[in-house]
């Protein structure tokens, strides 16, 4: 029996990258993002843009597809932080 090891892959990207759906949806749905770091955000997706050039350079379709949906959810999470970001 072959094992495609992609599958894995696909696995752990639906997996993580699920992961940052409940926080965009409640930071779109109340438009409170006090709790959230922006300092935090933007790391992530700058390390989502290194892995997701990584998997261009691997050719794995597996991480390109994770990385770039996880990058977008967060870019949207950075967005919606500086749009509801309430000045204290």
């Amino acid at each position: 029996m072959t094992f495609n090891v992609e599958i894995i892959g696909m696995v752990a990207a639906v997996l993580t990258t699920s992961g940052f759906v409940p926080q965009v949806y409640k930071s779109w749905k109340t438009k409170s993002v006090d709790g959230v770091s922006l300092t935090m955000f933007m790391v992530l997706f700058i390390g989502i843009i290194c892995w997701f050039f990584y998997g261009l350079l691997i050719d794995s379709i597996s991480v390109i597809l994770a990385n770039l949906i996880s990058g977008l959810l967060v870019l949207v999470q950075i967005i919606l932080k500086i749009l509801y970001h309430k000045k204290k």
